[in-house]
C-alpha cells in the first residue's frame, strides 16, 4: 500500500468516527427534549385516602392536588364560594375530605362528578382556588322538549 492509501484510510476512519459521533450526540438531544421533561409537564393527584395518610408529613402550606367524586348531598354554594366532601368511592364506605373551593366552579362541577382540585390543608379542610371537572369522552346533548 501505498501512503497515499494510508492517508485515505485514515481520512475515512476519521470521517467515519466523526459521524458517529455526531449521530449519538444528535440521538442524546432529542431523547432530552422528548423526555427529559416529561415528568415536570405530568400532573399527579392524590386521592382522599392517600391524603390524609400523607397529611401529616406535609407542613402546613404545602399545595397539592386532590381528586376523587363530589358525594352526594354535600354541596353547599354561596356566591364566589362552594363547600362540598370528595370521595374516592361513590358508594358511602369511601374516606370523605371537606373541601371548601374559592371562585367559580367549572360548569360541569356537581355530585357524582370527578374533579381534581389544587390547594392546601387548613385545619381538616382542604382549601382549593383551582378546580378542573373530569368527565368521560360520552357526549349526551340535552333531550328536546316536546319533540315528537
Amino acid at each position: 500500500m501505498t501512503t497515499s492509501h494510508v492517508r485515505e484510510r485514515r481520512v475515512v476512519r476519521r470521517y467515519r468516527l466523526l459521524g458517529a459521533s455526531a449521530t449519538g450526540v444528535l440521538a442524546v438531544l432529542v431523547g432530552l427534549l422528548l423526555f427529559g421533561n416529561l415528568n415536570g409537564n405530568l400532573v399527579y393527584y392524590l386521592e382522599p385516602d392517600e391524603a390524609l395518610a400523607q397529611r401529616t408529613s406535609q407542613a402546613d402550606g404545602t399545595r397539592f392536588q386532590l381528586g376523587g367524586l363530589v358525594a352526594d348531598g354535600t354541596v353547599v354554594g354561596e356566591p364566589g364560594r362552594v363547600q362540598f366532601e370528595v370521595t374516592s368511592s361513590a358508594g358511602p364506605d369511601g374516606v370523605r375530605v371537606p373541601v371548601e373551593f374559592s371562585g367559580a366552579p367549572a360548569q360541569l362541577f356537581g355530585a357524582g362528578v370527578g374533579v381534581v382540585l389544587e390547594g392546601e390543608w387548613r385545619g381538616d379542610t382542604f382549601v382549593s382556588d383551582s378546580m378542573k371537572v373530569k368527565h368521560d369522552e360520552n357526549y349526551q346533548p340535552p333531550g328536546d322538549e316536546g319533540s315528537v
